[in-house]
């Protein structure tokens, strides 16, 4: 790949699964995009005609309570549970391409970002005549609630540094910092499952949620162990799948990162909240050229960085 060129897919990739919440079968589709799309989410309609798209942006997150969700004031939500299929294309580096799927929700496959990350690898990466672009935190921003945190600040490269405490005999606190380059997101948190408490799951079906969610799908915490038996893929799988989450929901700032961000005990909630706050502070943050791989920041200021934030044009499959 040539440095500080965007990206697309080589090819349309396709994988099929369960929503986790609505357990309706789900087939994602990644299609190709022209530079300076972005990532856009198209839903299909029964007869699986392309029948609304939206821009995956912060400003269309509509509800973060158990997934992030993109929707509209008009028509409502649109795609629900982004952030493990928003992860792997950040990740990876993938710069534009279209999400197209057939139901309300990303299908949750094994509750990682694996399958994803294969998908992308297999259809391979092409570069576009386009400089990649980069959202450069300058000042420090923050959102809090309680105990829980989330701050983002100047930095050479995009680093996260990630704590957890939950108190269960396979979790407690739980501390990883990881920088995303040289492949370390495919490496390092890719793999990394989604967990939940057999106390809350039960509540939740209860509810009428997690329909499609299962021990294929997920890391089921009992009080005092986990009830799969393949046991855990590290030791802190959970830290690095919150990671996971953050970078997933942080890619809703439409580029990718140069700064540091440090979560405590964080959520979707507070990603959101950050994103908003960051983007409304217009001196914390410029967009720019990345003419050089990452690394001790080479980048000049793009004159047409702010077309980037504005809804894309209408899909039409390549």
């Amino acid at each position: 790949m040539k440095a500080g060129k965007q990206t697309t897919l080589g090819a349309r990739a396709t994988v099929s699964g369960v929503g986790v919440h609505s357990g309706l079968p789900v087939t994602l589709t990644l299609h190709p995009a022209e530079a300076g799309t972005g990532i856009v989410f198209v839903r299909l309609d029964a007869e699986g005609r392309p029948e609304r798209e939206i821009r995956a942006h912060a400003s269309y997150v509509t509800a973060t309570e158990l997934a992030t969700v993109l929707g509209d004031d008009n028509s409502g939500p649109c795609v629900s549970t982004i952030e493990h299929v928003m992860a792997t294309l950040c990740g990876l580096g993938v710069d534009n391409a279209y999400v197209e799927v057939d139901n309300l929700e990303v299908p949750i496959m094994d509750g990682s970002a694996e399958a994803f990350a294969e998908m992308i690898e297999n259809a391979g990466l092409v570069d576009q005549p386009a400089a990649r672009r980069a959202l450069l935190v300058r000042e420090k921003v923050s959102a809090v609630s309680g105990n829980r945190s989330i701050t983002i600040e100047p930095a050479d490269a995009y680093e996260i540094d990630c704590v957890i405490d939950f108190p269960h005999p396979l979790i407690g606190v739980q501390h990883r910092s990881v920088t995303l380059d040289n492949g370390s997101f495919a490496r390092d948190i890719a793999s990394a499952r989604t967990f939940g408490f057999i106390e809350e799951v039960e509540a939740l079906r209860r509810a009428n949620l997690i329909r499609g969610g299962s021990l294929d799908n997920a890391i089921v915490l009992t009080r005092h162990g986990m009830l799969n038996e393949t046991g855990l893929r590290f030791s802190d799988e959970f830290v690095r799948h919150k990671i996971l989450d953050i970078i997933g929901d942080l890619a809703l700032l439409g580029m990718t990162l140069l700064g540091r961000v440090t979560a405590e005990r964080s959520g979707h909630l507070l990603h959101a909240a950050l994103m908003a706050s960051l983007l409304r502070n217009r001196a914390a943050w410029e967009i720019v050229d990345l003419p050089a791989p990452l690394g001790p920041i080479s980048a000049t200021t793009s004159p047409s960085s702010k077309d980037t934030l504005a809804p894309s044009s209408a899909f039409t499959p390549p």
